[in-house]
């Protein structure tokens, strides 16, 4: 996955323990369409919000997790603590900034910090995680992150739940066929006055940076069902 900037799928990016191995091999094959949007998706059409030229921002990184459960494929998800200075509340990826120890942020630190901080957040065992694709790197304006996307498939799922409820406030899991389901897809109006796509899933209203990018992952990924985008809902929502 040259364009990445991560180890290749054979993992001969690199060597050492900085090698954190990519790679599509053993992936059920429902996952496959992700894995391919994965490769040819360009950044400009999963955000109109792309890294600063200058290289300027905070580098950060989320763990897209797919698993299987009761009710099928799935997606985790955690709610952040309403103390949180940055997008308090909110329904997200884990994920966050890179810390020094995730190393180089142009190859293998997203990778790294991705599986740490959902193993801090979640308790996630990310030994039962197998790294199989990772989407272009997008911005979030209102707290200057830089965002690299890593996608993960949940090979051996282990417990999860909340490890810090400072940080976070819930731990969930969605089914893929309720984000795919037109009744639970909304529009919700962000405070910036931008109107996106938003899921009403797990008791929870999903937006901003995590539901546009479930959103472009569902429609690259050939997922995507007919919905009312005309249907809004107030970001105060609740069940």
């Amino acid at each position: 996955m040259p364009s990445s900037g991560v180890p290749a799928e054979d993992g001969t990016g690199g060597s050492g323990r900085d090698v954190v191995p990519v790679t599509t091999e053993g992936l059920p094959e429902w996952l496959a369409p992700v894995a391919r949007a994965a490769r040819t998706v360009r950044p400009r059409q999963l955000s109109r919000f792309l890294p600063p030229e200058s290289g300027a921002g905070r580098q950060s990184a989320v763990l897209i997790l797919f698993g299987e459960g009761e009710h099928g494929p799935e997606l985790l998800l955690m709610e952040r603590s309403t103390s949180l200075r940055s997008h308090a509340g909110q329904a997200s990826f884990p994920g966050g900034a890179l810390d020094q120890q995730d190393g180089d942020p142009v190859t293998t630190g997203p990778l790294k910090a991705a599986l740490r901080e959902a193993e801090e957040e979640t308790g996630l065992d990310p030994q039962g995680v197998q790294l199989f694709g990772v989407l272009p790197r997008l911005y979030i304006p209102v707290s200057d992150f830089v965002v690299t996307p890593v996608l993960g498939w949940w090979r051996e799922p282990t417990p999860v739940g909340v490890v810090d409820p400072a940080e976070t406030a819930r731990v969930f899991t969605v089914p893929v066929a309720d984000l795919t389901d037109p009744a639970n897809r909304v529009t919700t109006v962000h405070p910036s006055g931008h109107p996106g796509p938003s899921f009403l899933v797990g008791s929870a209203l999903v937006w901003g940076f995590t539901a546009g990018v479930i959103d472009r992952i569902l429609h690259f990924s050939g997922w995507e069902r007919p919905w009312d985008a005309t249907r809004q809902v107030p970001l105060d929502w609740r069940p």
